[in-house]
């Protein structure tokens, strides 16, 4: 990009008017990413009763809670396409619908599988916005502060996750339990997904208010309305570079319009299985086990189910904090240092859990519980696997979705990779009810050496991206496969 003449030194920074400007259209983007998070831990407060209700087993609640993810991996897959299309805002859109109405139909499901069947509609919603939030965010991000940016699709993630948990514990403390009668005759657990309305309609709202991609315009031929947005992203000096530099790609993306992501390596093109590993990683580490199950956790080490429902928001506020520092250091210190200390600070806590829960209890229930001192130990290496995942894992990665990927094929290998995570997310889920009813110690085993692979293959595969144009990424990881380890 051009740096000379008349561009101001700070035009980029994020306090500049382009700045700010780009952080705007980057928040009400990343609003997709509040609806993952809220989707993702809205549940957590209703488990318990879902499975009482229903009388459930645990293969069958981890079906229901894990359900969700398999619409949000056909979402992911379908929305590239849709996005290139239709453009963004309309996919935006769309997703937005699908969550309101799922929102309302689980509120209200009267069996398993009606509660299941909105939830893979809620799902499908979710996982377009999951695709076009972080696509949106590179387009129209100066690359000085793309990383800073993109992140927020990470920090609206775990604000969604907040919000989902701090409404289950007030909906379910003012009813006195979130198995008891609200209002309207419905229980606390049920309005739990009702709330849910109030985000997805801000969304779409969101989608009629915020301008198009540049880049969809300018694909489209309409060079006056992308022009426009454009003049308000970048100085005037260096408006006609960025547009020219944009057609260009475009044009090479015409004509390799028919170049797939189909490759030598398994089928798939070197640069798209890097995208596909670092989200099946992301999710292997076991997060969201922690934002689905952690109010039944707690329990088991001892608290009530009051007090559960406040440790997990707690949690959930330093997930927001952590992810806040990402967002600040990023930029600075880049992607690779930031992924390998909390690959490190994830290895340990996991490790640390693993050990505690060998000393756990078994009533003649089957209710676990864990004593001091392992209780309260396990308790702080949770809170430190969140510090290390949403410091590092949870927002560098979807960082690194929206800029490593050539423009020929980042909607479709993005949208791969996207569901690769939703898929990831999914076997987690739904195998962590049965996997801990048979060993607690070896699951968060498991997850630990999950999080120690994912040191190694960021040590080996993934060079630093900070600060290189979207286009130029790809060439790093070129080098990267070609050279031999030394």
């Amino acid at each position: 990009m051009n740096t000379t003449g008349s561009i101001p030194a700070d035009a980029f920074s994020l306090r500049s008017q382009y700045g700010r400007r780009a952080i705007g259209l980057s928040v009400a983007a990343a609003v997709g990413g509040f609806l993952f998070g809220f989707d993702s831990s809205v549940i957590n407060g209703a488990v318990d009763s879902i499975s009482q209700d229903f009388a459930l087993n645990d293969v069958i609640t981890g079906f229901v809670v894990a359900v969700a993810l398999l619409g949000c991996a056909a979402g992911a897959v379908i929305a590239g396409n849709l996005s290139d299309r239709w453009g963004r805002l309309r996919v935006m859109f769309l997703g937005a619908v699908l969550f309101f109405a799922s929102s309302l139909g689980a509120g209200l499901a009267f069996a398993v599988w009606d509660l299941a069947l909105w939830r893979v509609i809620g799902g499908l919603g979710i996982g377009i916005a999951s695709v076009v939030a972080p696509a949106y965010i590179a387009e129209v991000a100066p690359r000085q502060i793309r990383g800073g940016l993109a992140s927020l699709q990470q920090l609206a993630i775990t604000l969604g996750i907040f919000t989902a948990l701090l409404s289950d514990a007030l909906l379910a403390n003012t009813a006195g339990g979130a198995d008891s009668v609200l209002w309207l005759g419905l229980e606390a657990w049920r309005w739990m997904f009702i709330v849910g309305v109030v985000p997805a309609a801000v969304y779409g709202i969101l989608s009629f208010t915020v301008p198009e991609s540049p880049r969809y315009l300018i694909a489209k031929g309409r060079m006056d309305e992308a022009r426009e947005i454009f003049a308000r992203l970048v100085p005037p000096a260096d408006l006609d570079h960025t547009i020219r530099d944009l057609q260009t790609t475009i044009e090479t993306d015409r004509k390799n319009a028919g170049v797939s992501i189909r490759g030598p390596v398994l089928g798939l093109q070197r640069i798209v299985w890097v995208g596909v590993i670092l989200s099946v990683f992301q999710q292997f580490v076991g997060i969201n086990v922690i934002f689905y199950y952690s109010t039944s956790l707690w329990q088991s080490v001892g608290f009530d189910e009051s007090n559960s429902f406040t440790i997990s928001v707690l949690t959930s506020v330093t997930n927001v904090l952590v992810t806040l520092v990402a967002i600040f250091l990023v930029d600075r210190i880049g992607r690779k240092p930031i992924l390998l200390t909390g690959s490190v600070l994830m290895t340990l806590s996991l490790a640390l859990m693993a050990l505690s829960f060998v000393f756990a209890t078994t009533d003649a229930e089957g209710e676990v519980s864990l004593g001091a001192p392992w209780g309260p130990l396990a308790l702080v290496a949770a809170n430190v696997f969140v510090v290390g995942f949403g410091a590092s894992w949870g927002p560098l990665v979807w960082v690194l979705l929206g800029e490593i990927f050539p423009s020929r094929i980042r909607g479709k290998a993005l949208g791969v990779a996207a569901g690769a995570q939703w898929i990831a997310n999914f076997l987690v889920t739904i195998s962590f009810p049965a996997m801990s009813a048979w060993s607690l110690p070896l699951t968060y085993g498991m997850y630990a050496v999950f999080a120690a692979l994912s040191f190694v293959y960021v040590a080996w595969r993934v060079p630093e991206t900070k600060g290189m144009d979207i286009e130029q990424t790809e060439t790093l990881f070129t080098r990267k496969a070609a050279t031999p380890v030394t």
